[in-house]
């Protein structure tokens, strides 16, 4: 055999050798690929998952226990502020004192959106939301049609004297009236930090204890003590 065939015979083998191994390469390669391509999407699908099994912020784990007291306050508290608001609506045409207007607007503006969360609230446990007539009051539990079972509340006698009175002496009535009234709430809102349950109520209650007292000050003061 001459010298340039078993050159020609070697070259062979050695570029049959090297696509060979490319090949053996190349499918290692895809190999890897591809299982790196299955470990992310199992990985993906498994975070999805995990993302799925976590409690919903809207579902019933989101929502906070209440009790029987918060009911009770919410129903009852809802009749106070409504007297405080109809005694404030006097004022508008009855009081003299500008500061007595002053204030009847600023009872109005606190205690309106309160009724209208606690009534939320009440709607949203199902329970019974007191109605706007005067046969409201008489139907809730303990209450009678003087509702006395009520800390603060004025007697249907005493809110037709108030109406019947303008100027001075219905500034000095609608202040005392409002500091017992005040003073009422504030021992309804006591009751509700005591007994209490729901957040929001706790939250609103503290709110009343803080904002009324500080409003029972300024009516002393107002009348002169």
């Amino acid at each position: 055999m001459t010298s340039r065939r078993r050159f020609l015979i070697r070259r062979t083998a050695a570029l049959a050798a090297a696509a060979t191994a490319a090949a053996v390469l190349a499918a290692c390669g895809s190999s890897s690929q591809s299982t790196a391509s299955s470990a992310s999407g199992r990985s993906t699908h498994d975070a999805g998952a995990m993302t799925s099994a976590a409690p919903s912020a809207t579902g019933p784990a989101a929502h906070a226990r209440h009790n029987a007291q918060d009911v009770s306050f919410a129903q009852t508290m809802i009749l106070h502020h409504r007297q405080a608001v109809a005694m404030a609506d006097l004022a508008a045409t009855r009081a003299q004192s500008q500061q007595v207007k002053d204030l009847a607007v600023q009872i109005k503006q606190a205690q309106g959106p309160e009724i209208t969360t606690m009534s939320g609230w009440l709607e949203s446990w199902g329970e019974k939301v007191p109605d706007d007539s005067p046969s409201g009051m008489e139907n809730m539990p303990g209450m009678g049609k003087d509702h006395s079972a009520m800390p603060g509340m004025m007697s249907h006698a005493d809110m037709q004297k108030m109406m019947g009175l303008s100027g001075k002496a219905f500034d000095t009535m609608f202040l005392q009236m409002m500091i017992r009234h005040h003073q009422g709430a504030i021992e309804m809102a006591k009751a509700e930090q005591a007994s209490g349950a729901y957040g929001p109520c706790l939250r609103m209650a503290k709110s009343i204890v803080t904002s009324q007292s500080a409003e029972i000050t300024k009516m002393h003061l107002m009348l002169g003590k």
